[in-house]
């Protein structure tokens, strides 16, 4: 559409506010991108769980190895942690105090976890993860855009960047 007209009456918000708006809109979606990321990344843990406890080589399951147990633990650990600073960022929300470096810290953290459990995921299952039957491939596939939209990694970094150079 090109010369169109929009009635006054019609304008929501004040008129050349609306990348403005939206951009306000960010803190609060980028929660929920956290907290999708948190959720991605704990369904490719229990799927690799799961296979690890009933997937043997010589004779026993393999997550009594510890190449795959150590790995577990740290995919858990990190899941936890993401968890916790997108639950920080909801809390204080919530709370009607958002903190744009609380947000940020919390979607670019809860990201990268899930590409880094997704990836763990992936080498559990061994070629069965690249397999459209085992869905780890979908996890990783899912949390890529974790990392994309609401705001790349990068520009997260930059906002937590800021707030420290402001800081010091």
């Amino acid at each position: 559409l090109s010369d169109l007209k929009v009635p006054e009456s019609n304008l929501v918000g004040e008129l050349n506010k609306g990348f403005y708006y939206t951009l306000e809109l960010f803190d609060e979606t980028r929660i929920t991108i956290a907290a999708q990321a948190v959720g991605i990344a704990q369904g490719a843990f229990e799927k690799a769980f799961n296979y690890a406890k009933q997937r043997k080589q010589f004779g026993s399951p393999i997550i009594n190895f510890q190449g795959v147990s150590f790995k577990l633990a740290d995919m858990i650990t990190k899941i936890e942690t993401a968890r916790l600073i997108t639950y920080k960022a909801a809390w204080l929300f919530d709370q009607g105090r958002v903190d744009p470096v609380v947000t940020a810290m919390a979607k670019t953290y809860a990201s990268r976890v899930a590409m880094e459990v997704t990836d763990e995921a992936i080498q559990i299952h061994g070629g069965y993860g690249y397999l459209a039957d085992y869905h780890v491939e979908r996890f990783h596939r899912c949390a890529k855009i974790t990392e994309i939209y609401e705001g790349t990694s990068e520009i997260q970094k930059h906002t937590v960047a800021r707030y420290l150079i402001k800081r010091m």
